[in-house]
């Protein structure tokens, strides 16, 4: 099936830099607050609340969700379903935090900005009892690093990143990051690297031996001479079209998400590989804001949304596998395609966290690296 190209990744870099001093000043200065940040504490619900009394306005990438989801919701779960989109993580961040009161119940936004938003006091707790669907979920998708047990997010969904190479044009299968920061001949200026921030740090950190959550200046430092050492071999910096790029030859090796790898192209000509040094574990998750007035209606809501009749939507449309088992045994997947990545695979790579004030240093190495590529 065709699906949507998002830029849920792109960075809207003034805004980053505002996030990450904001959930400095709210204590989130080290790579691992998540694991120490306090508990918020959770509100009274009634599980046998009217929910038609009640409605839940969301917030969400375009494309994510079924069209005709609010129909559904309606019919459903007798509530009014509204939905508002953003474009970016960052956006959505602007959001939720510009007032005390966003009027957003559920948002969906990526794990370490989850981790961000909980650290700021702006999220409800989960209550399991009132999302049975939660057993849907893998056992595996309750160790995600940023919210381990998904104390306050329930994950969407999931995926790794690695290297998209045309098998009938390369001489021989990428296996290692070096394999795109420092190509071969025959690669050479026919690779392409994303530029959103902590992707385009990630090859270069994983081939250095260091951890992806890094914030060590000496690390960083590293980095960047790696990165700046790659920039003369490279077709060009991509973050939404390096697909085509392979189709059309242009490319041979590509950084890709895996959900964005063409593998089931009808000409079976497209490989993937998660490099030998590791990757990373990105998810997408759906969080209650504690300022909702609906947060019965909310947690309903989410629960539905793991129904496997619906959440498998997201695998066939968008082509990102969901942490969801019983919708992902629904799932008719296609000869090469990533879907059948198995969970305990994904948890080999590292979950990328928020890093509070830490993330302004990734902020600064994707300007300096696009300012002197000329990208």
């Amino acid at each position: 099936m065709s699906r949507t190209r998002f830029t849920r990744r792109l960075p809207a870099l003034v805004a980053v830099a505002g996030l990450a001093l904001a959930v400095s000043a709210c204590g989130g200065e080290s790579p691992n607050s998540s694991a120490s940040a306090p508990a918020a504490t959770a509100d009274q619900l009634n599980p046998n609340a009217d929910l038609t009394k009640q409605s839940v306005d969301v917030t969400v990438w375009p494309g994510y969700t079924p069209k005709e989801l609010p129909e559904r919701v309606k019919a459903k779960l007798k509530f009014p379903l509204k939905i508002s989109l953003h474009d970016t993580n960052e956006i959505a961040m602007t959001k939720l935090t510009a007032s005390g009161d966003s009027k957003i119940d559920v948002a969906f936004v990526s794990g370490q900005y989850a981790q961000a938003l909980n650290e700021q006091g702006l999220l409800e707790p989960i209550h399991p009892e009132l999302i049975p669907n939660l057993a849907n979920l893998y056992p595996e998708a309750t160790q995600l690093g940023y919210d381990k047990g998904n104390k306050y997010s329930v994950p969407y969904t999931w995926g790794t990143t690695g290297i998209c190479y045309r098998k009938d044009l390369v001489k021989a299968v990428p296996t290692s990051w070096n394999d795109l920061l420092s190509p071969p001949a025959w690669a050479d200026k026919k690779v392409t690297m994303m530029t959103t921030e902590r992707w385009l740090a990630l090859p270069a950190i994983k081939a250095l031996g260091y951890s992806v959550n890094t914030d060590k200046d000496e690390e960083i430092a590293k980095v960047k001479e790696k990165l700046l050492a790659q920039k003369p071999h490279l077709l060009t910096y991509d973050d939404v079209t390096f697909g085509d790029r392979l189709k059309s030859g242009e490319a041979v090796m590509v950084e890709a998400w895996d959900g964005w790898c063409p593998t089931t192209d009808e000409k079976q000509n497209i490989g993937f590989a998660v490099p030998k040094e590791g990757s990373d574990l990105w998810t997408d998750t759906m969080v209650i804001m504690k300022s909702s007035k609906n947060k019965e209606a909310a947690h309903a809501f989410i629960n539905y949304v793991l129904d496997p009749e619906i959440h498998r939507w997201a695998a066939e449309n968008i082509n990102y596998k969901v942490p969801n088992k019983a919708a992902m045994d629904q799932v008719k997947i296609a000869e090469g395609s990533l879907l059948g990545i198995k969970p305990a695979t994904l948890l080999d790579g590292e979950a990328i966290i928020d890093l509070g004030q830490g993330s302004l240093k990734y902020t600064r190495l994707a300007e300096e690296i696009k300012a002197k590529s000329g990208a």
